[in-house]
């Protein structure tokens, strides 16, 4: 799979790729000394600050979906994209670190599908643990599969060598130093991400002839897509109704699917993130690590979203020599759509920024931030799949009651075959068109019904584990019922839906999405509370410290009032208020 590179890296281009290398893997080397127990290996001892974790934490999401997936959302979207973050991601980074981070670092769980354990029961953990080991494998794969196919886009450089020699790496240093070796090197990747693209963004903005130059190419995008002025430039305008907003879906369905649902869903119990609070020094520690990630999260849009939008108006009415390049079809043509209008690959939007704004030095110095996310991702979800195989699969049902040791050699054959496993899916992947929308839609699915289950658990101690295992099997049947019958507009049954009939039919993939994500969470939640009531619940003794009315709550008064976790939540609250308003 060898290609013909649209630009070639120059020698301080390579040196600063190299050192970048050096480092990962010279802090796997250095951890690996103090990596004496499971504890050290798989929640780094325990011993991290908070500002550690709390880059961690953010850093753990920003992978290649986030760095490359967002920007070709910002080109295709606008910034109306920042309602991921804005809306659909701090509500519940700030939830999980008031509220859910005392039951998961205060009950002493290794994991969240162990909490579940806890909470509800075996079989419960048990579910919760296969599909998200199957999830991890499945977006690590992904995360390798993008990387080799933009290198050897952009670079020439062999899929096949890039997929490997990224594997090998990363193999090394979580091999070598746990989670702690992938939370030092999520800490460096934040930088790089920070300084790889802010100078992308000034040089971006002063091509365009600053925002008020931007505004007015997006203006005219709009109106050549059928939209009203400012839909690209305003997250809220139009928002009344799917037909006048570029994200194709109304006000409710924003809010609720994505901004609840599937946002409450990933940061509140997808144990890639978790893990990383869980790792931290205390309980407040703990609690702070989202909220101190919750103030970059809330600049992010600012570093990923906006070259996408500023490649987009660097692409109107400039035809063929526009900055993203036409998605090819199979024979070579540029696509086009129903309307004659030629497809855009938005998934080139910021790779094309890079190679054609960044001089050398500079280049490689963004192609080494791009780099770094691809590799995070695949660290941080190997990191995951580790931990959980071990502790919630292998420990359980395969070896019980082995040394401490033992589970510490586990874990590291386990990141070889969690690896193994990535490198197998990454080549699975080539075989879907639409890769990334399908990952989404697997959230929905997986997310979506965990979060009624989490919800009700924490706070409704009637909940029981015949109700959460029946509601989350159930959650995940009803998301593919109404997926089974429905449609985003101009697709064909098949993998983006309509596969049992057509009922209805969405103005976007993401519409249908956030709407799949509301079915699975409204199923779950109903059939839980359905089944707790006609089985036994647990006593209230067995639920200390697992259920919010049977467990004391935190005290952060001997604090400084800029150190307690609700006084860092409210600043929070008022500046995404502010960034809302000042973009709506």
């Amino acid at each position: 799979m060898e290609g013909n590179p649209i630009t070639h890296l120059a020698g301080i281009d390579y040196a600063i790729m190299a050192v970048y290398f050096a480092a990962v893997l010279g802090v796997g080397f250095a951890l690996k000394r103090v990596m004496r127990t499971s504890t050290d290996f798989f929640l780094a001892g325990k011993t991290l600050p908070a500002w550690v974790t709390g880059l961690a934490f953010i850093s753990a999401n920003l992978g290649a979906q986030e760095v490359i997936g967002m920007g070709a959302s910002g080109a295709k979207y606008g910034i109306a994209t920042s309602h991921f973050y804005w809306i659909g991601a701090i509500p519940a980074m700030l939830f999980v670190g008031i509220f859910m981070m005392p039951f998961y670092y205060g009950s002493r769980a290794r994991s969240v599908p162990e909490y579940l354990k806890l909470r509800f029961d075996e079989k419960t953990r048990t579910l919760n643990a296969a599909s998200f080991a199957v999830m991890t494998i499945f977006s690590s794969g992904i995360s390798m599969y993008a990387m080799g196919k933009l290198f050897n886009l952009l670079l020439g450089w062999s899929f096949n060598t890039s997929v490997l020699a990224s594997a090998a790496i990363v193999l090394a240093y979580v091999t070598l130093g746990g989670l702690t070796s992938a939370i030092y090197n999520e800490v460096l990747q934040f930088f790089l991400i920070v300084f790889g693209f802010a100078p992308l963004v000034g040089l971006g903005l002063n091509s365009v002839g600053g925002w008020a130059g931007l505004t007015a190419k997006l203006n005219a995008a709009a109106v050549t897509n059928g939209l009203p002025e400012g839909s690209y430039t305003h997250a809220w305008r139009g928002m009344t109704h799917a037909s006048t907003n570029p994200i194709g879906v109304e006000w409710f369905g924003l809010v609720m699917g994505l901004g609840f649902v599937l946002s409450f869903g990933y940061w509140c119990t997808d144990f890639l993130v978790v893990q990383r609070a869980m790792a931290a020094d205390s309980m407040t520690a703990a609690r702070r690590t989202p909220l101190i990630a919750a103030f970059p999260k809330m600049v992010f849009p600012f570093l990923v979203i906006l070259p996408g939008m500023i490649a987009l108006a660097l692409t109107v009415g400039h035809g063929a020599g526009g900055m993203i390049p036409a998605k090819l079809a199979a024979n070579g043509a540029p696509l086009v759509d129903a309307a004659g209008r030629t497809v855009l690959d938005f998934d080139l939007a910021t790779p094309m920024m890079l190679v054609k704004l960044f001089p050398a030095g500079m280049l490689g110095l963004g192609l080494t931030a791009l780099l770094a996310s691809f590799m995070s991702g695949m660290a941080g979800n190997v990191t995951a799949f580790n931990t959980v195989w071990t502790y919630d699969i292998y420990q359980s049902h395969i070896k019980p009651g082995a040394t401490d040791q033992h589970y510490l050699w586990m874990g590291r054959v386990a990141t070889v075959g969690g690896i193994l496993l990535s490198i197998a899916a990454a080549y699975v992947a080539g075989s879907f068109n639409n890769i990334m929308d399908l990952l989404q839609l697997v959230f929905a699915f997986v997310n979506a019904p965990l979060f009624a289950t989490f919800f009700l658990g924490m706070f409704w101690k009637r909940s029981t584990g015949h109700g959460a295992f029946l509601g989350l099997l159930s959650g995940t049947i009803g998301a593919a019922v109404h997926h089974g019958l429905t449609l985003p507009i101009g697709a064909t049954p098949g993998v983006k839906g309509g596969y049992f009939g057509l009922v209805h039919t969405y103005p976007s993939e993401l519409a249908q999405t956030f709407w799949t994500a509301i079915v699975a969470w409204t199923t779950c939640f109903v059939v839980t509370i359905i089944v707790s009531l006609v089985t036994q619940p647990r006593p209230d003794a067995e639920l200390t410290g697992l259920v919010y009315s049977l467990t004391e709550k935190p005290k952060d008064r001997d604090l400084p009032w800029i150190k307690r976790p609700t006084s860092l939540a409210l600043i929070v609250i008022v500046l995404i208020v502010g960034l809302n308003l000042i973009f709506r």
